[in-house]
C-alpha cells in the first residue's frame, strides 16, 4: 500500500511545485535539523525545495541565507526590547519573542520563484509580524510548522501550565510583577490577531498533543490547524554495533551508559536536575549501580553539571558532527529526557531509531513518541521516584534488546522521511487548491 502510495505521490513530484522553507538557522536547534530534513527529501523524490535562513552553515547549494549586517541588528533589537520589558533580567531573556523586527523576504527571487511558502522556526529576528503579513498580503498559500507554541500565543514559547492564551494574552507570568491587562502580552497579542486577519495559514504542530493545543487558542480561532511528526532519516539513524560505538568515542563497553542529550544542558526546562535525583535515589538504593552505571551527558555546559552525579560521567560537551552523534547513541544503554515541556523531541526520535530505549515524562508529545512499558518508560511528570524506578525498570528488570527492535519499529513506521514528506506534500497539495479557488 505505501509502495503504491508513493508511486502516486511521485507522479505528481514531476510537476514544477516549488517549496520555499524559511527558518532562522540552518542547522542549528531542533527546527532547523527537522526543515534540513525534509528540504532535502523533497529534493530527492522530485519537488524543487528550497531553504531561506538568517544564519546560513554549509556551502549547500539549496540554502540561502540572507546578507547583510541588518539581521544581526534585527536580533539586537528585539533582544533589547525584551530585555528592557524584562526589567533587565537575562534569565529568561532567549523564553520570549515578539517579532518586532525582521527582514521582509518578499522581494528575494526565492519567494518570488516559490509556489508555497513554508514557515518553520521564524524567532530572534528572522522574520517580523509585519513582514508575516506581507507574506500573506502577497497572496501566496503559507503552511506554518509549529515546533513549539510561540505562534499560537502572544510572546511565549512554553506555556508550563498557563492558560491565557484560550482567550487572551495578558497578565503574562514571565513579565515582572505579572505584566497586566494591558502588558507586553496583550499588545503582541493584538498585533498577531491584526496579522492573522490578512489571510489564511495551515499550521502544522509536530504532535497531536501540541495540534489540540493549538486547537484551543483564540488567536488560531479559524485557522486550519493539523499534526505532521518530524521527519528522520531512517539510514543514518538505526541501529549498529555498540562496541564498536564505545570504542570509537572513548566510551566503556562494560558498563551500561545512560544517556542524556541537550543543547545546553544547564537548560533546568530539560530536567537534568530530575535525572541528577533519580541516580543519587538509585545509588543510595541499589550501590552495586555504581560500578556498572555511567551517565553520558552530550550538550553544552556538560561539565558543569557532570561531577553531581553519584554514577561515572562521560560530558561530552557540545557534537554537531552527525556520525558521532549516531555513534552516542548507539554506545547508550538508554536514553532519558526528563523534560519539562516538550512538542516531539528529535532527540528520542533519533534515540529509538538507533535502537535505544528511551524514558521521559509524561508530558506533551513524549508519550506520542514512547509506548510506555513496550519501547521505553513514560514517568510520572516531574515524579524522581517514578523516574528512577523507569531507569531501574530498563536497567535491570526489562529485556533491552526487546525494547530497542520495538523502538526501532515505532519510528520506521511513523517517522521515517518518506511517510512523513508524503504528508507535507498533502498539505501542499491542498493549500495549492484553495489557493486557486479563490482566484
Amino acid at each position: 500500500m505505501f509502495s503504491f502510495c508513493i508511486l502516486l505521490t511521485y507522479s505528481y513530484l514531476c510537476t514544477a511545485m516549488k517549496i520555499l522553507i524559511v527558518n532562522t538557522s540552518e542547522q542549528a536547534g531542533g527546527a532547523a535539523v527537522a526543515a534540513n530534513r525534509l528540504m532535502h527529501a523533497l529534493n530527492n523524490y522530485g519537488v524543487k525545495a528550497k531553504m531561506l535562513v538568517r544564519e546560513k552553515s554549509s556551502a549547500d547549494i539549496s540554502v540561502v541565507g540572507l546578507q547583510g549586517l541588518r539581521q544581526r541588528w534585527h536580533f539586537l533589537w528585539e533582544r533589547f526590547v525584551v530585555f528592557l520589558h524584562l526589567h533587565g533580567n537575562r534569565q529568561r531573556l532567549f523564553e520570549l519573542d515578539i517579532a518586532n523586527a525582521g527582514t521582509d523576504i518578499t522581494s528575494t527571487q526565492e519567494f518570488k520563484e516559490a509556489d508555497v511558502i513554508h514557515l518553520h522556526w521564524i524567532n530572534q529576528g528572522m522574520l517580523s509580524l509585519g513582514d508575516i503579513k506581507k507574506i500573506l498580503k502577497s497572496g501566496k498559500p503559507v503552511v506554518w510548522t509549529m515546533h513549539d507554541i510561540w505562534p499560537a500565543t502572544a510572546i511565549c514559547h512554553l506555556t508550563l501550565g498557563c492558560n491565557n492564551f484560550r482567550t487572551a494574552c495578558k497578565n503574562c507570568k514571565y513579565l515582572p510583577g505579572g505584566g497586566g491587562n494591558h502588558d507586553l502580552a496583550a499588545r503582541v497579542w493584538k498585533r498577531k490577531q491584526a496579522m492573522l486577519s490578512c489571510g489564511n495559514i495551515m499550521f502544522v504542530a509536530c504532535s497531536k498533543w501540541l495540534e489540540q493545543e493549538a486547537r484551543s487558542s483564540a488567536l488560531l480561532t479559524g485557522q486550519a490547524v493539523t499534526s505532521i511528526p518530524n521527519p528522520i532519516d531512517v539510514n543514518v539513524f538505526c541501529p549498529g554495533s555498540r562496541e564498536e560505538a564505545c570504542l570509537a568515542e572513548g566510551l566503556p563497553t562494560d558498563k551500561r551508559l545512560i544517556l542524556f542529550v541537550c543543547q545546553r544542558v544547564t537548560n533546568p526546562n530539560k530536567g537534568m536536575q530530575y535525572l541528577i535525583d533519580a541516580c543519587k535515589k538509585l545509588a543510595a538504593d541499589k550501590p552495586e549501580m555504581k560500578e556498572n552505571t555511567g551517565v553520558v551527558i552530550l550538550g553544552g555546559h556538560a561539565d558543569e553539571v557532570a561531577d553531581q552525579l553519584p554514577f561515572q560521567t562521560y560530558p561530552l560537551g557540545y557534537v554537531s558532527d552527525r556520525q558521532r552523534i549516531v555513534n552516542i547513541y548507539r554506545a547508550a544503554s538508554m536514553f532519558v529526557l526528563p523534560s519539562l515541556s516538550e512538542n516531539l523531541p528529535n532527540t528520542i526520535m533519533e534515540a529509538m531509531a538507533c535502537g535505544v530505549p528511551c524514558l521521559g515524562f509524561r508530558v506533551g508529545g513524549i508519550p506520542e513518541e514512547i509506548d510506555h512499558l513496550k519501547n521505553g518508560y513514560v514517568a510520572d511528570y516531574r515524579s524522581v521516584d517514578d523516574l528512577a524506578h523507569g531507569i531501574d525498570w530498563i536497567l535491570n528488570v526489562a529485556d533491552g534488546k526487546a525494547l530497542g527492535a520495538e523502538a526501532v519499529k515505532k519510528v520506521r513506521q511513523n517517522y521515517a522521511t518518506q511517510q512523513v514528506m508524503v504528508r507535507y506534500i498533502e498539505v501542499y497539495q491542498q493549500v495549492l487548491a484553495q489557493t486557486h479557488l479563490k482566484l
